[in-house]
């Protein structure tokens, strides 16, 4: 009997453009495809409630798409997912195992042990890009440096990329005469036992089909004016791919070739701004607990769990900031230029320390991924790379002006309200102005 490839699925959740079972399938054996539960090995950053929610509807098309290919997949809930694969190896007489790279700093550390001990075993241990246009550790500036700043990065990146176009589908995937135990997808208890995800399941529809659908309806409908209205939150006017390419359900290759006509546009930027995010937590991993610019360390954060709380009910008492938390809660993802004013209300006005936005968004988007998320707050909180300076700090009320005229984001979210705060939690202008005071304190001499 010809001795399997166990294909490791993690964060790629698809069949086409998926370069480990490609190479599995050129090699002509049974294909074992396995998905491992392990959050322990991903410490305080395993995936929070919303993902797990998305996580569970994935799999379950993963499944669905692998039977149309007469394949299956197999599923274990582990601790540790090294034993588990020696497990499996020595169930099934598998002499190779494939997976796709990720880019976390606990999930590179152990990866890189993986590999090394599945070699070191006379295993065949191979990891693959399935999840970035290019890798971190191939892009430098001038000084052969990580970049720091966005635009030089994407341009660097645009003028040098020359990507092949995507993988297909494979026809059909080898089977193995037998197949290891698996257990069932509900066994994982993804799913909390309140049915709070309604919302969600009204908003979205994940997998591989219905990331490829929704590209294709942004292309058709939306992306011609997207430097218009990416801006406006009551319209569709962004791309709202972020949890399908988080859950490698879609590629970025594959938006780079089906979206050709718009590489020079605002919205390629936006897969660069991504890009950017993995090229920094790369190499600077410290990142996801501490600031970048290590002066921050000394900001003089406050602390207050009611005003925290507020801000993560919807309940400030300040519009367009509740409309976003609200929107957020029950759809599990907020527009992005509504993120901006909700981070920088929180770490400006509140003064509340940039993480405990990271660790509530963690918990509740649906496209919670650890670079994004860490370059995202990083950014409103003027610590990160290629920052928003920590002086510039957004006026709810003028940008709710500017990008919601009408008021109807706002009246969608909070409208039907009847106990809606009478008055802000804070001062905006007096709470701007400490803001700016305690950033001046970074500025002098210790």
């Amino acid at each position: 009997m010809t001795a399997p490839i166990i294909l490791w699925f993690r964060q790629d959740l698809r069949l086409a453009d998926h370069a480990a079972l490609t190479a599995a399938v050129e090699k002509g054996v049974p294909i074992i495809p396995v998905f491992l539960w392990c959050p322990e090995e991903e410490g305080e950053w395993a995936p929070g409630a919303a993902t797990r929610w998305w996580l569970y509807q994935s799999l379950g098309s993963l499944e669905r798409a692998l039977s149309e290919k007469g394949s299956r997949l197999v599923i274990r809930r582990t601790k540790d997912s090294a034993a588990e694969l020696r497990k499996l190896i020595k169930e099934s007489g598998a002499t190779a195992v494939y997976w796709s790279r990720r880019y976390e700093p606990l999930i590179i550390a152990r990866d890189q042990l993986i590999k090394q001990n599945l070699r070191d075993a006379g295993i065949e241990a191979r990891s693959f890009n399935a999840a970035l246009l290019v890798e971190p550790w191939d892009i430098q500036n001038n000084s052969g440096k990580p970049f720091q700043v966005f635009t030089p990065y994407w341009r660097k990146v645009s003028a040098t990329l020359d990507l092949p176009k995507p993988l297909a589908t494979p026809a059909r995937i080898p089977t193995p005469p037998t197949w290891p135990v698996s257990t069932e997808l509900d066994a994982l208890k993804l799913l909390p036992k309140i049915h709070w995800y309604s919302g969600m399941q009204e908003a979205w529809r994940p997998g591989e089909r219905g990331a490829m659908q929704h590209l294709g309806r942004f292309l058709d409908d939306s992306v011609a004016n997207y430097g218009e209205t990416r801006n406006l939150p009551a319209q569709t006017g962004t791309s709202r791919l972020s949890p399908h390419l988080h859950f490698g359900e879609i590629s970025p290759r594959q938006i780079w070739h089906t979206a050709a006509k718009w590489r020079g546009s605002q919205f390629m930027a936006e897969i660069g701004w991504r890009e950017f995010a993995h090229h920094l937590l790369y190499h600077f991993p410290r990142t996801t607990n501490e600031p970048l610019r290590l002066e921050y360390q000394k900001f003089p954060w406050r602390d207050d769990v009611k005003q925290l709380q507020a801000w993560q009910r919807g309940r400030t008492g300040v519009p367009l900031v509740d409309a976003g938390m609200r929107e957020l809660w029950h759809t599990g993802w907020m527009h992005n230029r509504v993120r901006m004013v909700v981070a920088s209300f929180l770490v400006k006005n509140l003064r509340l320390h940039w993480l405990e936005g990271a660790r509530w968004f963690w918990d509740t988007l649906v496209d919670a991924d650890l670079a994004s998320n860490t370059l995202g707050w990083q950014w409103a909180a003027g610590c990160g790379a290629d920052a928003a300076p920590y002086f510039r700090v957004f006026n709810p009320e003028s940008q709710a002006e500017k990008f919601d005229p009408q008021s109807e984001y706002i009246q969608r979210w909070i409208g039907g309200d009847k106990n809606y705060p009478a008055s802000p939690i804070v001062d905006l202008k007096e709470s701007r102005a400490a803001a700016i005071a305690a950033w001046q304190t970074l500025r002098k001499p210790s």
